[in-house]
């Protein structure tokens, strides 16, 4: 019996999931990344926390076809080697061919935004779709798409940098370094800014009560909180970046139509109602006419296994017929 492992590689967490065939979860294992201990610790915590998924399913390696995993960070997609990761402070690390060597089978690197919705895609909320287009706003705004059963990218690197679309020239500075880019006005980390701002005001009593103006502790959880204590001034902030949100979309479903749209993230998990009505009012105010009913919008449905679960499903799909 074959199985395929998922592997969740973020700045924080890191997270190997065990798959049969049929991309049935069998057992999961998470650790902390800790990239302050460096390369060496962190590529060692990897292969240990893949290998406690096998052995939590009593999986033996040479039954494990190949494992997908999905980084942040720049990426040379042919050769899986982690050019720039800055959140994990790795340069020009050739990711696969180290893990291949330490693991004994194949590792493919992908984009985590892209596992994420190939995750979708392939088991989740946007399964049967032809064209899959995926925004995940959070701390930044990523975004993929599928393309007939293929993950849409660069000829070397990940693409669809939705965030970094520019929706307001010369406006808020964005980590990139350029301004007015969708993610320096609607990301989580812009919401969480304007609401600090609201709260320091007297506009938002409830918020200001719980974590006070500290951008650092209003996470996706808090703005839905303050929002149900009738905080209406972060009900406005959280409407108007849905809404910037859509109309970006809008412009993507112009050029690429897609006939399925996957909203993640925390902050759609958080308000799954309020931010997907507004971004399918952003999307509806500024599509062409004639694509209006060409797409529907769907949340995602595998929370933090998507990201693992596209690792593996793309693992199947590139190796299957090696």
């Amino acid at each position: 019996m074959t199985f395929w492992i998922g592997f969740d590689l973020g700045g924080t967490k890191m997270q190997a999931t065990l798959f049969d065939e049929d991309l049935r979860l069998l057992a999961t294992e998470r650790k902390k990344t800790k990239p302050q201990e460096g390369t060496d610790a962190m590529l060692d915590r990897i292969q240990r926390t893949a290998k406690a998924a096998m052995q939590k399913a009593d999986v033996p390696q040479k039954s494990v076809r190949g494992m997908g995993i999905g980084v942040p960070g720049n990426l040379d997609l042919t050769t899986g080697t982690i050019l720039q990761a800055p959140n994990l402070g790795w340069t020009n690390l050739h990711l696969s061919k180290i893990l291949k060597k330490s693991l004994g089978y194949p590792v493919i690197v992908c984009n985590d935004v892209d596992a994420g919705i190939y995750g979708e895609y392939a088991a989740g909320s946007a399964q049967g779709g032809r064209c899959v287009l995926g925004v995940f706003p959070g701390t930044g705004i990523g975004g993929g798409l599928v393309y007939r059963g293929e993950l849409f990218t660069g000829e070397k690197s990940s693409c669809m940098e939705i965030g970094h679309v520019v929706i307001e020239p010369g406006g808020a500075l964005c980590g990139c370094g350029k301004r007015g880019c969708l993610e320096a006005v609607a990301s989580r980390l812009a919401i969480a800014a304007d609401a600090a701002v609201a709260a320091r005001r007297g506009q938002a009593p409830a918020l200001l009560e719980e974590v006070g103006t500290d951008i650092s502790k209003i996470r996706s959880s808090v703005l839905s909180r303050s929002i149900e204590a009738g905080d209406t001034a972060v009900e406005d902030i959280v409407v108007n970046a849905a809404w910037q949100v859509g109309r970006t979309i809008a412009s993507a479903v112009n050029l690429l139509l897609p006939d399925i749209i996957v909203l993640g993230g925390g902050l759609v998990e958080a308000l799954p109602d309020l931010y997907k009505k507004h971004v399918r009012r952003g999307i509806a105010e500024f599509v062409m006419p004639s694509y209006r009913k060409s797409y529907r919008v769907v949340t995602a449905k595998l929370g933090d296994d998507a990201a693992v679960t596209g690792g593996a499903a793309w693992a199947r799909h590139k190796l299957s017929d090696t």
